[in-house]
């Protein structure tokens, strides 16, 4: 029998016993070749006409093989077949390791003949490889592999998916996934199965969601790899899913996600509210359904609190994904304690964290308040872990976090996560609460160093505004003054010391305390920013050699103007200072040409006073450079809107102000914002009179009766006496030690003042005369019969003035 093809065995192409693979024979009842294949050629060598008829031990077997060939056939006869390994000789003579298998036939006369299939020892080793794996992907593989059809029903299913959907294997022949898992999981991956059918294209790897409808409180994580199946023709047979349980390498990795936010997004100010709110941010809805953040009461204010963590609480954060989780907490800002019998009171007495993965109906061991525990069980409340706040050894409060919507309950894992997130907070909180503390005392100090209250001044209406810098930048060296002057004229001052900090604000109380003394001695403007840059270096000098760790003085800057209401004039200089704005009486702005002068402390460069007549009812307005830099403004656009609130119709001063700072101050500044106005009066000319004396020894008696004459004028005759012997004095002393003509000036305005003014710049001297000394008494009668005397120098010469209560007699009006 020639070529004689046998019945095919195995639909499978890499089967090695396949009628395409496999080499086939047939032996008689005797042991003879009655058919040979041509695949039995091509692995043997012999041809079908050398074997046919002959004896198989004749063509086929080597002699040292008889027994092992005798041994296989007695056992093929005893089981009527066999499978194993046999050496083959080859038609060339070597031996051929074959795999065979046998098969008994009964032909229709019933003689006995028997089927040989064969191949290569090695291919029949690597088929009963992948047989093995085969078989171990569905029996012993710990990843789930299913096997589904067109129409997405399973075909079959390993043990590893047995296991996880709780059903026998063979029970999930014909189901959906529908049928064990959740519709939105479902949806999901069916979804992406049919993608693969349609496409070919494989899934790798894709995680999600795997609820089963057996315990959908248990959220699993899978990760998911199907491919296309086809035959050789390429028809669709299906499509086989890997499924693996990813939960804990998910959970683990989103645990590290997390705490890497955490450590991003908690603690980025200074700031204790808003660390609280950053906390919440992060574990709400990542961890939490719903959190709040607790403090001791001390600790928003940047207070230490006490050792046994005692006394109430406040509501620092709230968070929650839905509206109604919100209404059954407290309101942030809230003040309240809770009882001890909660598990956040023990949290917080005993600093440990309380996990309660089960809540039980009625109870309200968990709240402050009975009702709002109930409220809360009523929504799904059914979780809680409470994480205490402890920085260095001290509790700064608490968290508390919930959970309704998210089925699975907290567990150990969720608290360790907590505790990572409340143990950055905390530290972040005291640092902010720390921070606050040294905030506070160098803003109060700021505060103790400006003037409280502007008094009222005859020359000038003024109002103001000071605004700190945010915490996080910490309050800066900004300053503003209003100081009276001589001849009731005014010094109007801002200034500005570089920096920020409690450092900043000590160097400004300095400069400021001595711009007032530098003030008094009735310098000119740039006289007295030059020795303030004197001062300023010198400090900066006496902090290098104390300490070079404490931060030093880089630069300061300052505007200081004088304004006299008498002649309108104003004379300003500034060390590198934003230069004033002024606003007539038209509500028109006007340009001031003023030179900048370098800042204070940089030495042996020269200040230039500028000077400016100003019509009754100006608006001059002083500001540090934060006022127009605020919202990160260029210092254009910030003089622009500037001019923009200042210019328009006159309003009070105080509406200026408010118009001003909405219109430059949106938010917090992040530098200190000074604003002085000042809006200009003019000393009525009835209130003021001046003489110009010759200088010659008659001057003293007639500058008495000038004086007697206009006091008389003015109803003031109860102050002729002590006026006649001042105005006496001063001039005598003009005459005797000036040598020029001298002017002498009466003004009235709640005190008489007296000004003589001469052409020398002599500086009188006050001195007690002795019993033998026929002078020298001038001075001292001055100074014992006025309130304040004192001397300011012009460019011409010097004005020795006196001042006196005015008691404005009754009914007399306009003193």
């Amino acid at each position: 029998m020639h070529d004689t093809s046998p019945t095919t065995l195995s639909e499978s192409p890499d089967d090695p016993f396949s009628v395409h693979q496999s080499a086939s024979a047939v032996l008689d009842g005797r042991g003879r070749v009655v058919a040979w294949s041509e695949q039995a050629t091509a692995l043997l060598g012999h041809r079908a006409d050398e074997v046919l008829g002959r004896p198989v031990r004749e063509v086929l077997v080597d002699r040292g093989d008889e027994a092992l060939i005798a041994e296989a056939t007695a056992a093929c006869l005893r089981e009527r077949g066999w499978f194993g390994l046999l050496p083959v000789r080859h038609r060339a003579g070597h031996r051929v390791y074959v795999g065979f298998r046998a098969r008994r036939v009964q032909r229709l006369d019933a003689s006995v003949e028997w089927l040989l299939v064969g191949s290569l020892a090695e291919d029949i080793v690597q088929w009963e490889i992948d047989r093995a794996m085969l078989d171990g992907f569905f029996r012993r593989s710990p990843v789930g592999v299913a096997v589904l059809g067109p129409d997405l029903r399973i075909l079959r299913v390993n043990r590893a998916i047995a296991r996880f959907g709780g059903l026998p294997a063979e029970a999930y022949r014909g189901l959906r996934t529908a049928d064990f898992l959740l519709g939105p999981d479902t949806e999901l991956i069916e979804e992406r199965l049919r993608q693969v059918l349609e496409t070919g294209r494989p899934i790798i790897f894709a995680e999600q969601p795997c609820r089963l409808l057996r315990d959908p409180r248990k959220e699993l994580i899978v990760s998911v790899s199907a491919f296309r199946m086809q035959d050789p023709s390429g028809r669709v047979l299906g499509v086989t899913e890997i499924v693996e349980d990813v939960t804990d390498r998910h959970r683990a990795r989103r645990r590290l996600a997390l705490l890497n936010e955490a450590g991003t997004r908690i603690g980025s100010t200074l700031d204790v509210a808003r660390t609280a709110r950053e906390l919440a941010a992060v574990a709400v809805p990542a961890l939490a359904d719903a959190l709040s953040v607790d403090l001791l009461e001390p600790v928003p204010r940047g207070e230490e609190p006490a050792p046994d963590a005692t006394g109430p609480l406040r509501r620092m954060a709230a968070r929650g994904i839905r509206p109604e989780a919100l209404q059954v907490m407290y309101p942030v800002g809230h003040l309240f304690s809770f009882p001890e019998q909660t598990a956040q009171a023990r949290c917080l007495a005993e600093r440990r964290p309380v996990l309660q993965p089960t809540l039980e109906v009625g109870s309200a061991l968990f709240s402050a308040d009975a009702a709002r525990a109930e409220q809360a069980l009523a929504l799904g409340v059914h979780s809680l872990m409470v994480v205490p706040l402890v920085a260095r050894g001290v509790a700064l409060g608490l968290v508390c976090l919930w959970r309704s919507q998210r089925p699975e309950p907290f567990e150990e894992d969720d608290l360790t996560l907590a505790e990572e997130f409340a143990g950055r907070a905390a530290v972040c909180i005291d640092n902010a609460r720390r921070y606050t503390q040294q905030y506070q005392a160098a803003e109060a100090l700021q505060r103790s160093l400006l003037p409280s209250e502007v008094p009222e001044h005859p020359a000038v209406e003024t109002a103001r505004r000071y605004l700190p810098a945010r915490a996080s930048t910490g309050v800066g060296g900004d300053w503003f003054d209003v100081i009276p002057l001589s001849g009731l004229r005014v010094a109007l001052v801002v200034g500005d010391v570089v920096g920020h900090g409690m450092h900043a604000s000590a160097t400004m109380g300095r400069l400021r305390a001595a711009v007032r003394t530098l003030a008094h001695l009735d310098l000119a403007p740039d006289e007295v920013l030059a020795r303030l840059d004197d001062l300023v270096d010198q400090l900066a000098t006496e902090q290098r050699q104390a300490d070079g760790n404490t931060p030093q003085i880089v630069g300061a800057t300052c505007l200081y103007a004088i304004y006299d209401p008498v002649s309108r004039i104003c004379a300003m200089a500034r060390a590198g200072h934003p230069p004033p704005t002024v606003v007539g009486a038209d509500g028109r702005v006007r340009p001031v040409e003023l030179p900048a002068g370098p800042p204070l402390g940089l030495g042996g460069l020269p200040f230039e006073t500028a000077e400016l007549e100003l019509e009754e009812g100006s608006l001059l307005a002083l500001y540090s450079d934060g006022l127009l830099l605020a919202d990160q403004r260029d210092v254009d656009q910030g003089l622009a809107l500037l001019r923009t609130a200042l210019a328009g119709p006159a309003r009070s001063l105080e509406d200026t102000c408010k118009a001003v700072e909405d219109a430059l101050l949106p938010d917090r500044p992040a530098d200190d914002v000074t604003l002085l106005l000042g809006r200009t009066r003019v000393l009525a000319a009835e209130k003021v009179t001046t003489w110009e004396l010759s200088a010659e020894p008659t001057a003293a008696g007639r500058a008495r009766a000038l004086v007697r004459g206009r006091l008389t004028d003015w109803g003031l005759q109860e102050l002729a006496f002590t006026t006649e012997v001042i105005v006496s004095e001063l001039v005598t002393n003009a005459y005797r030690y000036a040598g020029g003509p001298v002017l002498l000036r009466l003004i009235r305005d709640g005190r008489l003042i007296c000004e003589v003014s001469d052409t020398s710049n002599t500086s009188p001297h006050l001195r007690q005369a002795r019993s033998t000394d026929e002078g020298g008494r001038g001075l001292f009668l001055v100074a014992q019969l006025s309130e304040r005397w004192g001397t300011r120098y012009g460019r011409d010469g010097k004005t020795i003035w006196a001042e006196q209560p005015l008691a404005v007699p009754h009914g007399q009006p306009g003193a």
